[in-house]
């Protein structure tokens, strides 16, 4: 399969080619939330990139939160808009799923090991759940506010990392509990993720809406004469 992966769940922006669920070309930024206008250079970009290669792709697939509310909505409306223009599915992915992806990816860890990827909502809370070696989840997703790490299994070797987890090492310092540094969401991770998962339908692309896990409230206007 030849997808095109989306990534804005963060303060990162990331967009990737993956064929047979390897990245062959990625372009990303960590300098803030400009997603608005990163994005659509990134797709341009990489569309003329894939027209060169002679790529087409086969899917859309696009990191379904959660995480920022603002960064999930611009990552999953260019994604519709690109399967409504190609006719081909869209591929929702776990955004911790792929912090997962990564971290299997680029460590070697235990086969009992105990993965927690976070994602910063703020303060001391960080959206999160508990995942196997395999990736298989085994919690559900939660905002969690992260004290001792006693709500932790003590009897497996637990690794953490993501965009929220850095904050937390001054609270989780016991010895099973192990931070991994520079795990950032990043959309060459989704190709293996994307070639695994059930794409929406095209009846239900409309429909589809970003897993945000808490309600999305807007803050009121600040533009003179909107309410």
């Amino acid at each position: 399969m030849t997808i095109l992966a989306i990534e804005t769940s963060t303060s990162v922006c990331s967009a990737a080619w993956c064929i047979n669920g390897q990245a062959v070309a990625s372009r990303i930024s960590t300098e803030g939330s400009n997603h608005a206008s990163l994005l659509p250079t990134f797709i341009d970009e990489l569309i003329k990139e894939g027209q060169e290669q002679g790529w087409k792709a086969d899917a859309v697939a696009v990191s379904e939160g959660p995480g920022s509310y603002t960064g999930l909505r611009i990552g999953l409306s260019t994604a519709k808009g690109l399967c409504y223009g190609w006719d081909v599915p869209l591929i929702p992915i776990p955004t911790l799923n792929i912090l997962c992806q990564q971290a299997i990816a680029t460590h070697t860890l235990p086969e009992d090991a105990v993965l927690l990827p976070m994602i910063d909502a703020r303060r001391m809370e960080v959206y999160t759940a508990l995942y196997n070696a395999q990736l298989q989840r085994t919690s559900s997703v939660m905002a969690q506010v992260v004290e001792d790490g006693q709500w932790l299994p003590i009897n497996r070797p637990i690794y953490y990392f993501g965009d929220g987890a850095a904050k937390c090492q001054t609270v989780l310092t016991l010895p099973h509990i192990h931070f991994l540094p520079d795990i950032i969401p990043h959309a060459a991770y989704m190709g293996v993720l994307a070639e695994q998962a059930q794409p929406i339908q095209t009846i239900e692309m409309a429909y589809y809406t970003p897993f945000y896990l808490k309600e999305f409230i807007p803050a009121p206007t600040h533009v003179k004469g909107l309410k």
